[in-house]
């Protein structure tokens, strides 16, 4: 399935150079330990400018999707339809992520259920971008 593949600025590097080496890193502000993302220069909560990245664990739960069913990109019309989710990151205390959801049939997708965010290689420049798959099925 193609991907666009995202351009690192300054602000985001560790986040895309970490993808590349398959783990998941967040900001977390060094004066309230709140986790951040997307990233900022400054904390939402207390506005620190002491934001260094941390590693988190890659797993969590699905809390919402859409299914997309038209786009003008041109390179991802192949995959049409295809699922986008909000997944909530286990270890940060309410970071969701936006993913592709991957290898899970369209009437299939599992609201509260487990997901494991990998990285795949996007076909532009090779990129790794966050995907999440269903993990373990919710109980």
């Amino acid at each position: 399935m193609a991907q666009q593949s995202p351009v690192p600025d300054e602000l985001d590097r560790p986040f895309w150079e970490a993808c590349n080496d398959d783990r998941l890193v967040l900001q977390h502000c060094a004066a309230c330990a709140k986790y951040r993302f997307p990233p900022e220069p400054r904390c939402w909560a207390c506005g620190s400018d002491r934001l260094p990245w941390r590693e988190v664990g890659a797993t969590g739960t699905l809390y919402t999707y859409a299914v997309v069913h038209d786009t003008p990109i041109a390179s991802l019309k192949e995959d049409l339809p295809y699922v986008v989710g909000v997944v909530e990151i286990d270890d940060a205390d309410g970071v969701n992520l936006v993913a592709r959801v991957r290898d899970v049939p369209l009437d299939a997708v599992p609201v509260d259920g487990r997901i494991a965010i990998t990285f795949e290689p996007t076909p532009g420049t090779g990129q790794k971008v966050p995907v999440a798959r269903s993990a373990v099925p919710s109980s």
